[in-house]
């Protein structure tokens, strides 16, 4: 790509031309049906961000044990495909492109919730709570995966990946970042294992490295891309070799010509992220770790990420809030607030489809649910 700051400046992604260098980075809401089917609403709220140069969806699970909390979206039945499909076809008609994050929870996920014990590198049990129907709950030791388990699971991401193809997605984003199942196999504390996937970084790699070669084999490597998280703490990881863990995989995944490297929260001072941006020989997405949710907050911190080498930059609560967020970034405009309380678990249009536009009112029944006791 050509590097500019200009983040409102057309851009490309491999073959996909992008109006504009902000992406919307996946965001789990909860609002799919019980069995994983992406909903009507879930329509609406995307079409309604089509200004992105790129949507990622939110994480949409391979197979059933990956499933993390209740009404996240999954892809591996051909309901969820025709539900994704009702998603990417009105997206498309708005103007929008989207990718969908696969996403496998490993150890974050508990049986209230699949009906299923969780399958993980090591049986070290989340040091937390998880959410489930029957709300927060203490979390299971996980399943240690066998061999057999490796092998369907990477078989369950190729076939995820072909099943978001036919769904009418231009891609997808294999989720290695965040504490889930392949962040689990990289850090050392939830892989304790003695085998060929565990142990020195090299091999602790190789599950990641394997799952993101099978969905390149399966649709094209131009139509992956993979999300990263160094140094990241989330759902109780602990890396032990940042630099080393991550320049081990990168090394890895760089001759397979993916269409990018997603950073989270990828703060361009630090050590770790020079490196990568050095070694990484596409695009990268940088995502910016943001305090402050004012326009001109977002629009410096976007500019910031680009000057530090960045090709795209991935925003999540600014799009979260602001379906007209590309608008109001180019005209200066103020930006809505988040309302923490409907992020999740809650369901429904409240935080989700009913943030206003630019010269939009809420509607008086809007309103009410603003300012309702229901909490998360």
């Amino acid at each position: 790509m050509t590097r500019t700051t200009d983040f409102l400046a057309p851009a490309r992604l491999g073959r996909l031309a992008l109006p504009n260098h902000l992406v919307m980075a996946p965001l789990t809401r909860n609002r799919a049906e019980a069995d994983g089917t992406p909903t009507a609403l879930m329509a609406t709220h995307y079409t309604q961000r089509a200004s992105a140069g790129l949507i990622i969806a939110e994480g949409s699970t391979p197979n059933a044990v990956g499933q993390t909390y209740p009404d996240i979206t999954a892809i591996h039945t051909d309901r969820h495909t025709a539900g994704w499909r009702q998603v990417t076809e009105a997206v498309r008609a708005a103007g929008g492109q989207m990718f969908l994050q696969l996403q496998h929870g490993g150890r974050v996920s508990h049986p209230a919730t699949t009906g299923l014990t969780p399958v993980a590198p090591s049986p070290v049990p989340l040091p937390e709570t998880i959410f489930t129907p029957d709300g927060h709950r203490p979390a299971p030791v996980p399943r240690e995966m066998t061999a057999d388990d490796i092998r369907t699971t990477i078989a369950d991401f190729a076939a995820a990946a072909r099943r978001a193809v036919e769904a009418g997605f231009e891609g997808v984003e294999v989720h290695s970042a965040n504490g889930m199942l392949l962040h689990q196999f990289l850090a050392d504390n939830t892989n304790r294992r003695t085998d060929a996937y565990g142990g020195c970084v090299e091999r602790r790699v190789r599950f990641a490295v394997e799952v993101t070669e099978a969905v390149a084999d399966a649709i094209g490597a131009e139509r992956v891309g993979i999300r990263i998280s160094p140094g990241s703490t989330v759902n109780g990881v602990l890396e032990d070799d940042t630099a080393g863990l991550y320049a081990a995989l990168t090394a890895r995944l760089k001759g397979l010509d993916l269409a990018y490297l997603h950073l989270v929260r990828s703060a361009p001072e630090t050590g770790w992220y020079r490196r990568i941006r050095a070694d990484w020989p596409g695009t990268l997405i940088g995502n910016p770790d943001l305090t402050d949710l004012t326009t001109e907050a977002v629009a410096r911190e976007s500019a910031r990420m680009l000057a530090a080498g960045a090709d795209l930059v991935a925003l999540g609560r600014p799009f979260l809030a602001n379906p007209d967020l590309v608008t109001r970034l180019r005209l200066g405009a103020p930006l809505n607030p988040v309302r923490e309380r409907y992020l999740m678990y809650v369901g429904g249009a409240d935080g989700y489809t009913d943030y206003p536009a630019l010269g939009a009112q809420p509607s008086s029944d809007s309103m009410v649910a603003l300012d309702g006791p229901r909490v998360a």
